[in-house]
């Protein structure tokens, strides 16, 4: 069994059911066998959210992103020599929260000043005052450069933030600098959320600010999970959430406890438990929990982190009539501490954050937030995490959390419908739109100066999660959730990240591969590397949006197939699906894989009988909406890599 966190102490619950039968043997382990009219639906055309011209474009801008992106590592490997205290991979890490690996300048004809946020600089994204901290100053002081050197050239970009945190590290440390091993990455939480750039902290300490903490906290996610896409590499080293931050902290993060064994493992209950569909830490006795766990009152999933009392009106002059989409121009903890400045003179209702689209409400829907000049009147609105210029911002959580966001709107308001939605192609200027349509960019409204959320927001694709039942899913149709041809979507953690992953080792890794496709121009290939310090049978929870529900497509149970197409380069391989339910998550009957050629594997949502229960679940599939927790890989242990591709995640109703 591979485990990948620590658990609390105290043993209260035990959580999870037996592995189902099928992934154990017996004749339920075959290939679905396709009717005639099966098999000529699959190849029937189906609904691809990204139009031919997208996906060119999204093509050269991976290939422009990773000649960029190829000259950072041997920089970092220079930094971390210079400053040995800094733990391995914490400035990628950093680099990929604050920039995406893509140097960041004032940019006025692209909106890069967006909402006057101070101005990110270089691949660190330093700030350089602006009513945030003059980050670009004391590195300046420190390395003896001048600040527009450092806001400019990489290599002293990477050195200046590399020497601001070592700083950081050593006052920690107490100046105790005899040792020279670099600490654990969980042991520099409190450097790190010192080190964050944002509004100087005055009366209060570092860790009860939550726009710092959610600065650690997402620099620690990028580190747990890894990353390894389009010339960005994070080295995967898992994290110790409770050793990072104390219970309180993660209830409030929603820390990825996905990594526990969820058959096995056994967690401390006394105030807090895991949730077994979120599978994350939630308190269970508010009145000690405290503002930690402050729920929105207006949309349950988000956080309530409310913006300066200056920066918003605390009424209304005109009834909700409309959703304005932004993009933040910068990142989810530095947005939530410029709307806290009370210089800012700026506020939307929501942000939320790329990663794994986490919401934080910080307006009240009853009242206005300031985010589109003449429209504040009668519009909500939401910010997203990241830059126009750089598709990497916006992931599949993140698109899923702020459609279920609009979605619970459309609900609401009788004036926003979700059909009324701007489903056109997206465009990097102004674009105004009729008022008819009332859900669309800030770059859609008249009167405006942004061009957020730009070229690389794929209105269609959004359109779609919102109305799902039209075009892009209904009732004939087939969907596709992941077609891997321009990210990896909702699979963007490694096969081992799960602690329910038993047999192989953290060498195992899921990445595009353009070499080997069944449709279109890339897949993802699955390399599944033994454990060997273990003689377990192989059973791979590959998670889908981190095993987040939130993070994940809404899929339709009714007359609903979910499968895919998948390869595998080796005999003996099974597969399985884990649908997350609304009383836990059920895991289907495995069906084997042929080898060596393209097979598609399909389970039908409403036959309970393809169905078992696993954590939290009855066995059958009962809720009319469900989410894809994870696909499942089985096979008896081996000492050779097995190589899986998978294709065209799909679901037909």
């Amino acid at each position: 069994m591979l485990v990948r966190t620590g658990v609390f102490a105290s043993v209260l619950v035990a959580l999870g059911l037996a592995l189902p039968t099928a992934a154990q043997g017996g004749d339920q382990l075959r290939s679905l066998q396709l009717s005639t009219a099966d098999a000529a639906s699959i190849t029937a055309p189906i609904h691809y959210d990204e139009d031919p011209a997208m996906l060119a474009r999204l093509k050269a801008e991976e290939a422009q992103l990773t000649s960029i992106r190829a000259a950072f590592p041997p920089l970092f490997a220079q930094a971390y020599e210079q400053y040995p205290q800094i733990p391995k991979g914490v400035l990628e890490a950093i680099a990929y929260s604050q920039s995406r690996w893509l140097p960041l300048k004032a940019d006025a004809e692209h909106g890069e000043n967006h909402h006057h946020m101070p101005t990110a600089h270089g691949v660190m994204g330093l700030y350089g005052g602006e009513g945030f901290t003059d980050q670009l100053g004391q590195a300046s002081r420190l390395l003896g450069v001048p600040a527009e050197v450092i806001a400019r050239d990489d290599r002293y970009n990477i050195l200046a933030a590399a020497a601001l945190l070592a700083r950081e590290i050593n006052a920690e440390r107490g100046n105790r600098r005899s040792s020279k091993a670099a600490p654990e990455a969980e042991d520099i939480v409190p450097a790190l959320v010192r080190y964050a750039g944002f509004t100087p902290l005055e009366g209060k300490s570092a860790v009860e600010d939550f726009a710092r903490t959610s600065f650690a906290f997402d620099v620690l996610l990028a580190l747990d999970r890894g990353v390894n896409e389009k010339g960005m590499v994070v080295p995967e080293r898992a994290v110790q959430w409770e050793k990072a931050f104390g219970t309180e902290k993660l209830v409030q993060l929603r820390a990825p406890f996905v990594r526990l064994d969820l058959e096995k493992d056994l967690i401390d209950t006394g105030d807090y438990a895991i949730d077994p569909v979120s599978e994350t830490l939630v308190g269970m006795n508010p009145s000690k929990s405290g503002d930690a766990t402050a729920k929105s009152t207006d949309y349950g999933p988000a956080i309530w982190n409310p913006a300066h009392s200056s920066n918003y009106t605390a009424s209304r002059s005109a009834a909700v009539s409309a959703v304005t989409i932004h993009t933040a121009q910068g990142s989810y903890a530095g947005t939530i501490s410029w709307f806290k400045n009370s210089a800012a003179n700026v506020s939307a209702h929501y942000v939320i954050r790329s990663s794994d689209g986490q919401v934080t409400q910080m307006v009240r829907n009853a009242h206005t937030g300031w985010h589109v000049r003449n429209h504040n009147s009668y519009t909500l609105g939401i910010e997203h995490e990241g830059y126009v210029n750089n598709s990497s911002w916006y992931t599949t959580a993140m698109y899923n959390a702020s459609a279920a966001l609009v979605r619970n709107f459309c609900s609401k308001y009788s004036a926003i419908t979700c059909s009324s939605a701007y489903k056109g192609a997206p465009s990097s200027g102004i674009n105004v739109l009729a008022s008819s349509v009332k859900i669309k960019g800030h770059q859609h409204f008249s009167g405006q100066t942004h061009t957020d959320p730009g070229i690389n927001w794929n209105w269609a694709h959004y359109y779609n999660l919102l109305n799902p039942g039209s075009g892009g899913g209904g009732t004939g149709t087939t969907r596709i959730l992941a077609s891997f041809e321009s990210t990896v979507g909702p699979f963007n953690t490694s096969p081992a990240y799960s602690g329910s992953t038993t047999g192989i080792s953290t060498a195992s890794t899921a990445q595009r591969d353009c070499s080997m496709r069944r449709n279109g121009n890339c897949s993802l290939q699955v390399k599944l590397v033994d454990n060997p310090n273990t003689s377990a049978a192989w059973a791979v929870r590959l998670l889908s949006g981190g095993g987040s529900p939130g993070s994940n497509t809404a899929l339709t149970r009714a007359n609903g197939k979910v499968g895919f197409w998948v390869y595998s380069g080796g005999t003996g391989m099974s597969a399985a699906l884990g649908i997350d339910d609304s009383d836990g998550t059920e895991r289907s009957i495995a069906r084997t894989i042929p080898a060596n050629t393209w097979t598609y594997l399909e389970w039908n949502l409403a036959d309970a009988s393809q169905w078992n229960a696993w954590v939290g679940g009855n066995g059958a599939i009962t809720a009319s909406s469900v989410t894809l927790d994870a696909i499942w890989f089985y096979r008896a242990q081996t000492a050779y890599n097995v190589f899986v591709y998978i294709d065209d995640v799909q679901i037909r109703n």
